[in-house]
C-alpha cells in the first residue's frame, strides 16, 4: 500500500505542475466540470458506508439495517437544517471537522501520540485545504463563503500574515508526523503540501479543491477501500464499483434534484456551490462519524 499511495502522490504531484501552467491560459471557471467530478468521484470514496454501517451493527449485536440508514438520513438531514438556520457555525464547525478529516486520511502510515497532540497534528496538516486558497485566492474564496452566507474570514484577524503562520504550521505538523517514518513517506507527505499550494496559487478556488478532493483524497481513500474488498486490486476494484455504484447515483441524482430547485432561487452558479458545499457538509459529519465509532470499537475488540 506504501508504494501505491507513494506512486500516487508521485502522479498527482506532476499533475499538479503540468495543469497549472495550461490552465492560466484557458482562464475559465469550470463549474459544472467541478460538479461533475465531485459527483462522480468525489461521492463515490464515501459510498460504501452502508457496508461499514452493517459491520457496525453487527459489533452491536444489530440485525437490521433500517437503522443504520435512518440514523445516516437523520444526521444528513439535521446538518442541511441547521446550516440553513445557523450557516456560520455549522460551515466553521464543518471547515475544523474537515481540516481534521483530511490531514488524518490523507496519512497513508499509523501515527500514535497522546490524543490531543495526535488529532491537533492531523487538523493543522488538513488545514492546507482551507488556508491555501485564503492565502492565495482571498477574494474569490471570501465570494464563495459569501454564497454561503458565512463571512467569518472577512475578519480583521485573519489577515495575510495569520495565514502564513497558520500555513507554516500546517507544514510543520506534516513533517512532525512523517518523522521516524521512511524517506518515502517524508517524500508523499511533502509532495501533498506542495501540490496544495500549487494548485490553490495556479487555480480557483473551487477547481483547486475538486482537483485535491477527487484526485488525491478521494482515489486514496478508495484505494484503501479496494484492498480491504479483495487483496487482488482488480478484483477488488471490480466489487468497489459495483458496490458503489447504486449509492453514488442516488446521491447525485439528490444533488441534481437540489441544484434544479435551488436554481428557482439563485442563479446556476450560486447554486451549485450551495449544494456542493451543503451537500458535502451533510455527508461528512456522518461519514466521518461512523468511522470514528468503528476505529473505537475496533480497537476495542
Amino acid at each position: 500500500m506504501n508504494i501505491i499511495n507513494f506512486k500516487h502522490s508521485i502522479i498527482f504531484f506532476s499533475f499538479c505542475i503540468l495543469i497549472s501552467p495550461f490552465y492560466i491560459m484557458l482562464n475559465y471557471e469550470p463549474i459544472i466540470l467541478c460538479l461533475f467530478l465531485i459527483l462522480i468521484l468525489g461521492i463515490s470514496h464515501g459510498s460504501l458506508d452502508n457496508i461499514k454501517g452493517k459491520k457496525l451493527l453487527k459489533l452491536f449485536n444489530y440485525k437490521s439495517d433500517y437503522l443504520f440508514y435512518l440514523t445516516y438520513l437523520t444526521i444528513s438531514l439535521l446538518i442541511i437544517i441547521l446550516w440553513i438556520m445557523f450557516p456560520n457555525t455549522v460551515l466553521m464547525l464543518f471547515l475544523i471537522v474537515a481540516a481534521y478529516h483530511f490531514g488524518k486520511e490523507d496519512t497513508v502510515f499509523t501515527f500514535k501520540k497522546s490524543f490531543l497532540i495526535s488529532e491537533g497534528l492531523f487538523f493543522f496538516k488538513g488545514s492546507t485545504v482551507i488556508i491555501a486558497p485564503l492565502l492565495f485566492k482571498r477574494d474569490a474564496t471570501n465570494e464563495i463563503f459569501g454564497f454561503l452566507n458565512f463571512y467569518v474570514f472577512d475578519a480583521p484577524i485573519f489577515s495575510d500574515q495569520f495565514l502564513i503562520i497558520f500555513l507554516f504550521l500546517s507544514f510543520i505538523s506534516s513533517v512532525f508526523i512523517s518523522n521516524k517514518k521512511s524517506a518515502n513517506l517524508k517524500a508523499l507527505i511533502i509532495m501533498d503540501f506542495l501540490s496544495l499550494i500549487i494548485l490553490n496559487f495556479f487555480l480557483t478556488p473551487i477547481l483547486a479543491f475538486t482537483l485535491y478532493f477527487c484526485f488525491l483524497h478521494s482515489i486514496r481513500h478508495s484505494i484503501t477501500l479496494i484492498f480491504e474488498l479483495d487483496k487482488s486490486f482488480k478484483t477488488g476494484f471490480k466489487r468497489f464499483i459495483r458496490k458503489a455504484i447504486p449509492l453514488t447515483l442516488v446521491t447525485g441524482f439528490t444533488f441534481l434534484i437540489a441544484i434544479y430547485f435551488l436554481n428557482n432561487f439563485f442563479k446556476l452558479d450560486e447554486a451549485i456551490y450551495k449544494v456542493i458545499f451543503i451537500g458535502l457538509a451533510s455527508l461528512t459529519f456522518p461519514h466521518i462519524l461512523l468511522e470514528y465509532i468503528i476505529e473505537k470499537n475496533e480497537k476495542r475488540t
